[in-house]
């Protein structure tokens, strides 16, 4: 037995019917060359996804943290703790299922919303996989989710990425939850900065003084850039429900990198601009659109930093201003340029530990909403939305069992007074926007892909000015 740490069990203790807290992703395959493309025996494709799964249910090897189950019984005096099941029921966490042919990538986000806004079952490992037949283009696709307690979004990213393979020809591959051990082994804790400062010497509590001793200017400067509580009130900020929708699409690198190079803007910058205009366009559909900027928290990674703690998390946060109020979208991006500058400038002059304390706060604030009745939506929210960016393999293409993936979209968390999520990776020369939003408090949620492309078409008209 295994006592879930302080931050896990938060993940554990804020589901509800209506928020639950799992994270996953949507990975999109093409059939290898061959495959279902005579007619004349159409279940050829059929055959070749029925034996993915076979081979996924007759698996031999599980990973241990897909094995873990969680309890809360009396004799652990409340605290929830992980048990390893020994026995593994696969065809209850590995599903088959399939689109009406043809199915369009409006029917696999239909499917994929639904699976995203159930919950997991408790009595059981908290994971599951979908295999997805039956897409348009010789197509195929696999959702997997896994609770927040368990893993974060952007490990459960690259170890969806660590079942993929640079071969084309290569077969026999495991799916993410037979991956070794050896390679996929996770921390103690999946999601822990109180762990990770449990683990620190005692010396290194002296932060919180470092932290109270700035001097006023950098204070000033962590409350602009860092800090919450400066968002005006959006829909995107109120209660939510059960339901939820999922919209994603993928747009090449080279046009935001054409953007870049226009505006001397880093491409996260040129990313949250582009989010920015979507977002404005969207508000105004809707007549909805708040007089004060939008803002987002960003999270910013500190791996590859001297110093940086390990652990489950290593992030950090900053709150950007996105600038919404602003019609034209040079104007708004060069705002957005000088916040996220100014946010990472306050948090390049803070040590490790003061730097996850700020992402702590960050990603903590909106707690008390999604927890406490009648707080969402009534009160200033810490921020609008959460437009998170993992990077992800950017070069070349790769293959699962001789199937090219084509797309990886994120899903992600939404809680009361957070009501829309955006996460993007990066594969193979472009990036995989997954938007994650509360059905019923983000109506239509796929016109933001709409929205999204507008933005990005307007800020590539800057060079015809520049």
């Amino acid at each position: 037995m295994t006592v879930v740490g302080p931050l896990d069990a938060m993940f554990l203790g804020a589901e509800t019917r209506a928020q639950p807290m799992h994270v996953g992703g949507l990975m999109v395959f093409e059939l290898p060359e061959g495959v279902g493309r005579d007619r004349a025996f159409p279940e050829d494709a059929r055959d070749f996804v029925l034996r993915l799964y076979q081979d996924m249910v007759e698996a031999q090897q599980i990973t241990p943290l897909f094995a873990r189950r969680v309890r809360n019984r009396t004799r652990d005096l409340g605290y929830w703790s992980w048990e390893q099941e020994p026995e593994i029921d696969l065809e209850y966490h590995v599903r088959l299922s399939a689109l009406p042919r043809p199915g369009g990538y409006r029917e696999l986000f239909e499917l994929t919303s639904r699976l995203h806004g159930t919950l997991l079952d408790r009595h059981r490992p908290l994971w599951e996989l979908h295999l997805i037949d039956g897409i348009e283009g010789r197509r195929f696709a696999l959702y997997i989710k896994i609770h927040h307690s368990l893993i974060d979004g952007v490990t459960a990213l690259r170890w969806m990425q660590d079942m993929l393979t640079t071969d084309p020809d290569r077969t026999g591959m495991p799916a993410c939850f037979g991956l070794p051990f050896s390679t996929t082994e996770p921390p103690d804790s999946a999601s822990g900065w109180l762990p990770t400062a449990a683990r620190m010497p005692a010396g290194a509590f002296r932060t919180l003084a470092e932290l109270a001793g700035l001097p006023v200017i950098g204070l000033k400067g962590l409350v602009r850039s860092t800090m919450p509580f400066q968002a005006p009130r959006t829909i995107f900020n109120q209660r939510i429900s059960a339901g939820r929708r999922f919209a994603a699409q993928s747009w090449p690198i080279e046009r935001l990198e054409k953007v870049r190079a226009i505006t001397g803007a880093t491409l996260n910058d040129v990313l949250l601009a582009m989010c920015s205009g979507a977002l404005r366009n969207y508000l105004l559909e809707l007549d909805a659109l708040p007089d004060r900027a939008l803002t987002a928290m960003v999270p910013v990674s500190l791996r590859g930093r001297e110093g940086a703690p390990g652990g489950g998390n290593s992030l950090s946060t900053l709150i950007a201003d996105l600038a919404t109020d602003l019609a034209e979208p040079d104007r708004r991006i060069r705002r957005i340029m000088a916040s996220t500058a100014h946010g990472k400038g306050v948090l390049s002059e803070l040590s490790p530990l003061q730097n996850l304390m700020v992402g702590a706060l960050g990603f903590g604030v909106a707690g008390p909403a999604a927890v406490l009745p009648g707080v969402a939506g009534h009160t200033t929210p810490p921020y609008n939305v959460v437009i998170s960016n993992v990077p992800g393999p950017v070069d070349g293409p790769l293959y699962w069992n001789r199937s090219r993936l084509l797309g990886m979209y994120p899903a992600s968390i939404v809680l009361n007074g957070q009501a829309l999520n955006i996460s993007v990776t990066s594969y193979d020369r472009q990036l995989h926007f997954g938007l994650t939003g509360c059905r019923r408090t983000v109506p239509h949620l796929q016109r933001l892909l709409g929205h999204l492309e507008t933005s990005l078409t307007e800020l590539e008209r800057l060079s015809d000015h520049g």
